[in-house]
């Protein structure tokens, strides 16, 4: 009798990313006192950096895909900054960062010349906004949503070749997050691994990349209006 190993694709684990970060946001935006709640959402960045290096790898429109994560994440930093008036970057921004590197370091390493010096200029322009511009506008509360080693999470993923490289990559990259963030509960996040060593390397069945477009600014306004009228 043939045994069926339990596998993940891509939807599977996106959906999966989807219900964690949900809750991690009920938590961080309505119940910041509940830190079960952050714990469950640990697992969502990782799951979400990996399909990121996936979608670089097999996107068939590298630009169109880099620029629906930056305009989108634009569109919900404007929303952030009207209701909040902070400059914090959230996880969009930073995934526009990896997406940008990974892109013009590849076509560095093909052409050279003038890609050469985008790639540079883009990760001078992320080390920057990582360090220095947190350091010079900290009481603006600026930040990247998990700093350079959360932008260079989706590259080293990216540059792994195999499955088990992929995951190797994961996890040191996963282990530099826990260290640079200093934030206990980041560890948790160590927890996404298992869940990514079953993944299959397949998208599933149906079209979802629309589902997920759409639901991550659209949940986080629904929170954000929540938090506003529930501390009034």
């Amino acid at each position: 009798m043939q045994q069926h190993k339990l596998q993940l694709n891509s939807n599977q684990l996106k959906l999966i990313a989807l219900v964690s970060m949900t809750v991690d946001h009920v938590g961080m935006l309505l119940f910041p006192k509940i830190q079960i709640l952050r714990i469950i959402g640990r697992i969502a960045f990782p799951i979400f950096a990996f399909m990121i290096a996936e979608g670089c790898r097999y996107t068939s429109n590298r630009l169109r895909y880099f620029l629906g994560i930056f305009c989108l994440g634009l569109a919900l930093q404007a929303f952030f900054w009207f209701t909040r008036q902070n400059y914090y970057q959230h996880i969009l921004i930073t995934f526009s960062f990896s997406i940008a590197i990974i892109f013009s370091t590849e076509q560095a390493v093909k052409r050279g010349g003038v890609w050469l010096i985008a790639a540079g200029a883009i990760l001078a322009a992320a080390v920057i906004s990582c360090l220095f511009l947190r350091t010079l506008l900290r009481k603006h509360s600026f930040a990247i949503d998990y700093g350079l080693c959360g932008v260079l999470l989706p590259v080293v993923i990216y540059l792994a070749q195999t499955r088990t490289q992929k995951l190797l990559a994961a996890a040191i990259g996963l282990v530099a997050v826990c260290i640079a963030t200093t934030a206990k509960i980041e560890w948790y996040s160590l927890f996404a691994l298992p869940l990514l060593a079953l993944y299959n390397g397949k998208r599933g069945t149906y079209r979802l990349k629309y589902l997920f477009y759409v639901y991550y600014p659209l949940h986080l306004v629904v929170l954000e209006i929540l938090r506003i009228l529930y501390r009034r």
